[in-house]
């Protein structure tokens, strides 16, 4: 099977490994570095720390704290203003997808005169970007470990830009970071690592041995250790395994792509400014049994890493159990399942059902099957 993998070059895993900043940004040569974060990473205290160990080691350190959910397009532009004006040589993203999505393209605009607008699309990037350190405080959107940044555009749509110069120099997971995130943070991002593994494992465009290995193991770890951390958030062990479990999803989806539930899940955040994990906790199990006939012997293969030890007559019963477990852990998760919940209103149903066909064709084409307007309706309406 012919496929490229790309993934980051290094991988710091270790609690406490905050304390390493300095000593990684030295290695980089960089010395002026802007820490883009979001508020709540200042309110916590974490960009304050990480700002103490940079300039402990004799970095300058600027901090943009503006990102927001599904960061907009000026929100970037914004932070890649200050990044100029400081003449930063380094770039920290520090917090969930937003942020380290956020610092990837700032990363790169620091170092470019390209507009923004122009990197929209696959390898559209020109030039090096400044050296770049990405460290996630949740475990699910595995964007430490991607060269993908998704942003939301003036027309409130989401734009992905795709370029390898998005990989960051050095992934740093601190389980730490992670201990006081709130449950329903916490039950979105893991659901949202575990959509990432799944649709990686079935997807019919990219997939392949690496990916799919990946893809398995970081099932294993998340489908094992979410209930854990949703029961004891102080729980280190499951706390770790879960960002590793997140980050070997991100490696496995970034080089097998998304799909379905990726589709759905985008305008919502995009138009209603529902956090990216739980709209795809939303989505994923309808999702999911839409696919069941099509990806059976996948599904059924993927029950043996999350359900394992249980025993199954065939392969039908085997992928059956696999989206009812799917199924219990959406209902258990403590979020709000209901769109009509989520201040979604009726008539953006069949709206969002022509987007995600129209607009977001890529990913519906890496679907287990097609999907049609009048399906993607039907989706929508059943959790409206």
């Amino acid at each position: 099977m012919n496929h490229e993998f790309r993934s980051v070059p290094r991988i710091i895993c270790e609690a406490g490994a905050l304390q390493e900043l300095g000593t990684v940004f030295r290695g980089l040569g960089a010395q002026r570095v802007l820490l883009v974060c979001d508020p709540g990473i200042v309110s916590l205290g974490f960009a304050g720390r990480a700002q103490a160990v940079l300039e402990a080691s004799g970095c300058a350190v600027a901090v943009f704290d503006h990102v927001t959910p599904d960061p907009s397009s000026a929100v970037v532009e914004q932070a890649a203003r200050q990044a100029k004006a400081f003449q930063a040589d380094g770039v920290l993203g520090l917090g969930g997808g937003s942020s380290l999505d956020a610092a990837k393209l700032v990363a790169l605009l620091t170092n470019s005169e390209q507009p923004l607008e122009n990197l929209y699309g696959t390898d559209k990037a020109r030039g090096k970007r400044v050296p770049l350190v990405l460290m996630p405080t949740t475990s699910g959107t595995g964007s430490e470990v991607t060269w993908v940044s998704v942003i939301t555009d003036p027309q409130n749509k989401k734009q992905a830009v795709y370029s390898p110069q998005l990989l960051p120099d050095v992934a740093i997971l601190d389980p730490l970071l992670t201990l006081g995130l709130p449950p329903k943070v916490t039950a979105a991002t893991g659901l949202d690592a575990m959509v990432h593994a799944i649709e990686a494992y079935t997807s019919r465009t990219r997939k392949n041995p690496i990916s799919d290995g990946l893809a398995t193991a970081a099932l294993s770890l998340l489908g094992s250790n979410l209930r854990k951390v949703l029961a004891d958030g102080t729980d280190l062990p499951a706390r770790t395994a879960m960002l590793q479990g997140s980050l070997m999803a991100g490696m496995a989806f970034v080089n097998a792509s998304v799909a379905a539930i990726h589709a759905l899940a985008y305008p919502l955040g995009a138009r209603f400014h529902i956090p990216h994990g739980h709209a795809n906790a939303l989505v994923m199990a309808p999702v999911l049994r839409f696919n069941l006939a099509a990806a059976q012997r996948q599904y059924a293969e993927l029950a043996a890493h999350l359900l394992p030890g249980e025993h199954f007559a065939d392969e039908a019963s085997a992928a059956e159990a696999f989206v009812r477990a799917i199924e219990s852990l959406v209902e258990d998760s403590g979020l709000e399942l209901r769109l009509s919940e989520l201040k979604v209103d009726e008539p953006s149903l069949a709206v969002m059902a022509s987007e995600v066909v129209v607009g977001i064709r890529r990913l519906i084409d890496s679907n287990p099957c097609d999907m049609n307007e009048q399906e993607v309706e039907a989706i929508y309406r059943r959790i409206f």
